[in-house]
């Protein structure tokens, strides 16, 4: 088993959003979709146990990317989570409790110029369970960003989405070898 005190773990569900997770998405891989339930479950056992629950929304304003050098994620992707559109938004199976806090990204890391790591960091949070979608794109990024900000980083495996198999395995071999571990979702537990 993988032991979680819920006094001092946040579950960080990573960009379960429409276009990424519904068939009519702008990004929809049936592997995101497929995280949808193992998400939510992890996510009724962190609010059970008192543990506190992050959700990112990657989000994208129109102009963000016009006049950018290298990164420019509708050039690599195509436009997807506008700022204000129906695919930027949370899939609806997901249990958002009040209490939730939600982290609006405009980049693949989580922590990249947002309030996240002082959220975590005011209310004593040491240790993150990462769950969520892509595998080897906001998962790997936030998990990485995480890891060397000294967070205890643990990849729910069995609850992460991808394009690709390889994918997956590759960003999960790469956490656990870089700065994490994994475990799956019947092996956690809040105690």
């Amino acid at each position: 088993m993988a032991m979680f005190d819920p006094a001092t773990t946040a579950l960080v569900v990573v960009d379960m959003q429409r276009d990424f997770c519904h068939p009519d998405g702008a990004l929809y891989a049936p592997g995101s979709e497929t995280a949808i339930e193992p998400c939510a479950d992890l996510a009724h056992a962190a609010h059970d146990a008192g543990a506190r629950v992050v959700y990112t929304r990657d989000v994208h304003p129109p102009d963000q990317f016009d006049g950018t050098h290298s990164y420019d994620e509708f050039d690599r992707w195509g436009e997807h989570v506008l700022e204000g559109s129906w695919g930027a938004e949370l899939c609806d199976d997901l249990p958002v409790e009040d209490g939730d806090h939600v982290v609006e990204k405009h980049t693949y890391d989580a922590f990249h110029e947002t309030e996240l790591d002082g959220w975590l960091s005011a209310r004593g949070i040491d240790t993150l369970l990462i769950c969520g979608t892509l595998a080897n794109v906001c998962v790997l990024h936030t998990a990485a960003s995480a890891g060397l900000r000294d967070y205890r980083v643990v990849l729910a495996e069995d609850a992460i989405g991808a394009i690709e198999e390889e994918h997956h395995e590759y960003a999960t071999d790469h956490v656990e070898w870089l700065v994490g571990e994994r475990t799956t979702t019947d092996e956690v537990a809040f105690a």
